[in-house]
């Protein structure tokens, strides 16, 4: 799809909306070339018990409607919903529906990231992926169905062993690299590193090096495929990942 006339100063305009807990800002805006003018606003705040009813929670279509159509009147050109275990929570068809959902709220191009990480994986060749996360089980559980219905065989899951919920927010980025480590297979194309909490930017190329292989962060992807809905191209030296033009949102 052509460029629009939807510009502010000749910079293109993407928005994203988070949730609420959301903290890695600065991290994720690293992925974003100066040409880009970039908005993030956030879903209200949900109750919750556990991990399970959090992200069912956050994964409610009706939650977007307000953030969206805030940033379409802002001007985005293309909007993501920055939240992996929000987007596949409810299997493939959740996640188509929470793309049909932000259009009907105005965007002309959505994406989750968990659709921009299915994307992420093809794009690098990838069919086998190894996965780390920091869910507690059910969730992780959800995520491996998800990628298999997705068309990947996940040769391996492997969990950061969290004890609660809120321990994600102080996840160092040493902790990352560990478990992503540990957590590679033989048999694995790829290691994807799923949950947007996870401080991942300068460990990634060290990563692919040490590995071998793509290693894919849930923030790197969704960075990508947003930019590449406007025909651009996420920076991060040394990454494999932005090197891939996304077909997503176009």
């Amino acid at each position: 799809m052509g460029r629009t006339n939807s510009r502010a100063g000749g910079k293109r305009r993407v928005g994203v909306v988070a949730s609420y807990d959301f903290t890695r800002r600065e991290e994720l805006g690293r992925w974003f070339p100066p040409g880009v003018e970039w908005a993030l606003t956030f879903t209200d705040e949900v109750p919750y018990r556990d991990n399970l009813r959090l992200v069912s929670r956050l994964g409610r279509a009706s939650l977007l409607a307000e953030p969206v159509r805030e940033l379409v009147a802002g001007g985005a050109e293309a909007v993501a919903y920055l939240c992996t275990a929000c987007s596949f929570v409810d299997g493939v068809a959740g996640e188509r529906a929470l793309r049909e959902a932000m259009t009907a709220y105005g965007a002309r191009r959505a994406l989750t990231t968990s659709s921009a990480v299915t994307d992420a994986l093809r794009a690098v060749g990838a069919r086998r992926p190894a996965v780390v996360h920091p869910y507690q089980e059910p969730v992780g559980r959800l995520l491996g169905g998800f990628l298999e219905d997705s068309g990947f065989d996940v040769v391996a899951l492997t969990a950061l062993g969290l004890d609660t919920v809120e321990d994600v927010y102080s996840v160092r980025e040493q902790q990352v690299v560990d478990a992503v480590v540990a957590g590679d297979h033989a048999r694995a194309d790829a290691v994807f590193t799923s949950c947007t909490a996870l401080p991942v930017y300068d460990a990634l190329p060290h990563l692919e090096e040490r590995l071998g292989k793509p290693v894919i962060s849930a923030n790197q992807a969704t960075a990508r495929a947003l930019l590449g809905a406007v025909g651009e191209r996420a920076r991060g030296a040394g990454q494999r990942l932005p090197g891939h033009r996304p077909t997503l949102g176009t």
